[in-house]
């Protein structure tokens, strides 16, 4: 019998892309959607790219009733509904993966400091946060995982083999980071406008970026030391994709072969981890549309300057991607499935 899932929130960009993924997944079926905005409406209605794959309805969130219908609960929606909704699923007995920022935090100051006073602290120390390349066995047994946010993916993920490994400093670490639209959700906005962004790239939120505590977060836990890192993050006008450029400081002087090597040790098993030979560096283009991590290194042999870049789809392996493979190590399943999707063709 196929585990029953629901979606809350389906009609967002992480809700869709939730769709055309678990739509494949052969151990699962949709039965429950809710849309605040569609309730009624079909949701091949809301997007047609689902005709003939589901017709099923969008409908207001009634907790006993999709309860009910339904054995695995996603939620996107946004932060503060989360940590509204969660509570309400965890009590029914149903298992979460959470793709706001609400439960991704253990220290519900931390949080607060960033975002809004946590009216569910309690069940922070129920969550595991998403990342499966570092908290897998966790997730395993999780009653709630907090789906890690786009950009920590793509930058946890690059320093995750050297940290472990003690190969750098974990002082002056730079996190450069360039994002597609889509990330910003979708909402229509004025910073999103099509005239706003076009043929344009900026940074924004320097200093202040909601991501930026829990790439601290996770990089203190491994290290059981206080970690501070300078992130900065950029829009750039495509519609998905993310492009991090990290700049460690290595704390002797390697060569890129001994640092690949590193990487190539550390994810050897990692399904969705992809290491780039050298003289190659990741593209976002060769990961859109899948749930793969690419990585390259660039070491500066004279003086041992280095150089870690990640792609990722933001929207995937940075956000719904992530998502099914949390459920598929929650529910027992292989890691892959669902998710043995190439990435798109130029």
């Amino acid at each position: 019998m196929k585990t029953k899932v629901g979606i809350i929130g389906a009609t967002g960009y992480t809700g869709v892309e939730l769709l055309r993924l678990l739509l494949r997944h052969p151990e699962v079926e949709v039965t429950g959607l809710t849309s605040q905005k569609y309730a009624g409406v079909p949701i091949d209605q809301v997007f047609p790219s689902l005709m003939k794959r589901l017709q099923l309805k969008c409908e207001e969130l009634l907790v006993d009733q999709i309860s009910k219908k339904t054995d695995f609960i996603f939620t996107a929606v946004p932060h503060k509904t989360a940590m509204e909704t969660v509570p309400l699923f965890y009590r029914q007995g149903k298992r979460v993966v959470d793709l706001s920022a609400d439960f991704r935090f253990k220290d519900a100051g931390v949080y607060e400091r960033w975002y809004q006073k946590h009216t569910s602290a309690d069940l922070l120390l129920e969550s595991v946060y998403g990342l499966p390349e570092l908290h897998r066995e966790k997730i395993r047994n999780a009653k709630i995982v907090g789906n890690p946010g786009c950009y920590p993916t793509g930058a946890l993920i690059g320093l995750i083999p050297l940290v472990k490994k003690r190969m750098i400093s974990l002082e002056g670490i730079v996190i450069d980071s360039k994002s597609g639209l889509s990330g910003a959700g979708r909402d229509v906005v004025l910073g999103s406008l099509f005239c706003e962004v076009n043929e344009g790239v900026k940074a924004y939120k320097i200093f202040e970026h909601r991501h930026l505590p829990e790439i601290e977060q996770e990089l203190s836990e491994m290290t059981q030391k206080k970690v501070a890192v300078t992130f900065v993050p950029h829009l750039i006008p495509m519609d998905r994709g993310i492009l991090t450029t990290i700049y460690p400081v290595l704390i002797k002087k390697w060569k890129t072969e001994e640092v690949l090597s590193a990487f190539q040790e550390y994810y050897e098993k990692e399904p969705f981890i992809r290491i780039c030979p050298k003289g190659k560096l990741p593209n976002t283009k060769d990961v859109r549309g899948s749930n793969f991590c690419d990585i390259g290194v660039k070491v500066n042999e004279a003086d041992g300057r280095t150089v870690i870049v990640t792609a990722i789809d933001n929207l995937v392996k940075g956000a719904s991607g992530e998502a099914v493979q949390n459920m598929n190590i929650m529910l027992g399943f292989p890691e892959t499935m669902g998710l043995e999707v190439l990435p798109l063709a130029p």
